[in-house]
């Protein structure tokens, strides 16, 4: 939460579950799994909600969004900058546990283009779907 106090956002009850619950695992969640972990601690909650509050915090950089065209999207309570694996099976998502460095792209390069960071995915066949393809 440390890091919505230093974005100067005040959260709603419903954003603060969301995001408390986002945060509680390292599992990046779809929209429809964080809503049914939401769903236990507020039952009448819509999935639509939810959708646009991960929009919201999302857009804010308070949690990642995970996915490019095509992929369906995940979460990641974590905001800071850090490499992923993606599972081009069945979508699974990991943090890559490993230092590497993101590049930057200097200011004369950037074609006025602002608030840019870079987004490291790396692509292949997760455990479980590697033991289903044997």
């Amino acid at each position: 939460m440390e890091t919505v106090q230093k974005k100067g956002v005040r959260l709603s009850r419903q954003r603060e579950t969301i995001l408390a619950e986002l945060c509680k695992v390292k599992t990046h969640p779809t929209a429809d799994e964080v809503y049914d972990m939401v769903r236990r601690i507020m039952p009448r909650i819509s999935l639509g909600t939810v959708y646009r509050n991960l929009d919201f915090l999302s857009s804010r950089g308070i949690v990642l969004r995970i996915g490019g065209a095509g992929t369906q999207k995940r979460f990641d309570g974590n905001p800071m900058p850090h490499p992923h694996l993606r599972c081009s099976i069945c979508g699974r998502v990991d943090d890559l546990e490993y230092p590497i460095a993101l590049p930057e792209i200097p200011v004369e390069q950037s074609m006025g283009y602002q608030e840019l960071r870079c987004d490291v995915e790396f692509v292949g066949i997760c455990p479980m779907c590697a033991g289903n393809k044997m």
